[in-house]
C-alpha cells in the first residue's frame, strides 16, 4: 500500500497540473458521486493526509480519494491517447485545457463539503509528515496503545496516520528495535517516530527509501550480514508482513 511519502509525490503532481485550474471535465467512475459534477470548479490545491488525498474547490467541495493498495493517479497532456482515460481501472478524471489526472484503481471516493472532511479522516492520529505534527497527541495515542506489539501501534492509522510495512521495518531496523516488542517498553518512542519522519522526509525529497530490510527475505543484513527474517502484525484478514534483522532486532 502507498504510505505518506507516496501521497505527498502524488499531492505535489496533481498540483503541478491543477492548482488554480478551472475544470473542464470532471468524470467520477464511482457509483456513490457517479452524478457528481466537478465541471466549472477551480482547483485550489491537494492536501495529503497520511494515506489519503483531499482535492479542494473554490465552490466549497472537497473530492477525497485513497489509494488502498494498487491506486496511483497520474498526469497526461489534454489530448494525448493517455489523457483519454479510457481504461475500465481508472476511477476518477480531472482536466483542464492543458492537462488531465486521472485515478487508476482507487480504493475510495468521495466529495464531501470542505467544511466536513473532518468526518472522512476525523478518527485519524496525526499525520507522520505534517509541517505542525503535534508530538503530544502521538505520544498520548501511542500511551493508550498500552502493551500491543510496536509494530502494530505503527501501522494504526488511529495512532499516527501515513506510516506502512515499508517505514514501520525499516525504522524499527534503525532503532534496533525487535518489532513485537510491546509498545509500552520502547524506551523511547519520540525517538523512532522522529526516525520514520526523518525517513519519510528524505523519501519525499528525493524518492529514495532506505532499503535496509524491506523486501529483503534471507538477503544479509547491512549491518551484520545475518539473512533477513519476515513475521506478521495484526490478525487476519489485516495481517502485514515485517521484515526486520534476528540479530540486530533481538526479541527482549
Amino acid at each position: 500500500m502507498p504510505e505518506g511519502d507516496s501521497l505527498r509525490r502524488a499531492a505535489a503532481r496533481l498540483d503541478l497540473a491543477l492548482a488554480g485550474q478551472r475544470l473542464t471535465r470532471a468524470d467520477l467512475r464511482w457509483p456513490s458521486v457517479a452524478t457528481v459534477d466537478l465541471v466549472g470548479a477551480t482547483v485550489l490545491g491537494t492536501e495529503p493526509y497520511g494515506k489519503h488525498l483531499l482535492t479542494r474547490f473554490d465552490d466549497g467541495r472537497t473530492l477525497h480519494t485513497h489509494l488502498r493498495m494498487d491506486g496511483t493517479w497520474r498526469v497526461a497532456e489534454t489530448g494525448t491517447s493517455r489523457a483519454a482515460a479510457r481504461a475500465p481501472d481508472i476511477r476518477a478524471v480531472l482536466g483542464t485545457p492543458r492537462w488531465t489526472a486521472f485515478g487508476r484503481l482507487l480504493g475510495m471516493v468521495d466529495v464531501v463539503p470542505t467544511t466536513q472532511e473532518h468526518t472522512l479522516i476525523g478518527h485519524l492520529g496525526p499525520d507522520i509528515l505534517g509541517a505542525d505534527v503535534d508530538v503530544d497527541e502521538l505520544l498520548r495515542r501511542w500511551a493508550a496503545a498500552g502493551a500491543r506489539p510496536v509494530a502494530e501501534v505503527l501501522l494504526d492509522q488511529r495512532v499516527v496516520a501515513g506510516l506502512g510495512t515499508i517505514y514501520t521495518a525499516e525504522s524499527l531496523f534503525a532503532d534496533r528495535i525487535w518489532p513485537w516488542t510491546p509498545a509500552d517498553q520502547v524506551a523511547d518512542p519520540e525517538h523512532l517516530l522522529l526516525v520514520a519522519r526523518t525517513q519519510m522526509r528524505r523519501s519525499v525529497r528525493g524518492d529514495v527509501r532506505p532499503g535496509k530490510v524491506h523486501g529483503r527475505l534471507r538477503l544479509p543484513c547491512a549491518r551484520c550480514a545475518t539473512p533477513i527474517a519476515v513475521g506478521t502484525a495484526n490478525e487476519p484478514p489485516r495481517e502485514r508482513p515485517i521484515f526486520y534483522c534476528p540479530r540486530c532486532q533481538p526479541r527482549p
